[in-house]
């Protein structure tokens, strides 16, 4: 995949999200207050709807985060997977041999 211009630097403020069409799908990018920028799919699949940029950013634990503006279902920014809540991170998953694995 090739890299996509999505906007100037200097346009995402800190702790907020835009969205910007790269490859056809909708993407979710985040500027954090450290500097760094973030950017999963825009697509909440819980609410089902094209929402997280428009989030509340925040942490859970050193996760950078953002909340769905619809659930409040958080989503860790290094990987877009979910969280469940505090106790109960997303795990990884595979299939293998007739079954389902986790970790």
């Amino acid at each position: 995949m090739e890299w996509t211009p999505v906007c100037a630097y200097a346009e995402l403020e800190p702790e907020r999200g835009v969205v910007a069409l790269v490859g056809g799908a909708q993407v979710a990018v985040f500027r954090l207050y450290d500097g760094s920028l973030a950017a999963i799919g825009n697509h909440d699949p819980i609410a089902r709807a094209n929402v997280l940029a428009r989030g509340i950013v925040g942490n859970r634990g050193a996760a950078p985060v953002v909340a769905s503006p619809i659930y409040k279902q958080a989503f860790d920014l290094r990987s877009g997977a979910a969280w469940t809540s505090r106790a109960s991170p997303y795990r990884s998953t595979r299939y293998a041999s007739a079954k389902a694995w986790s970790r």
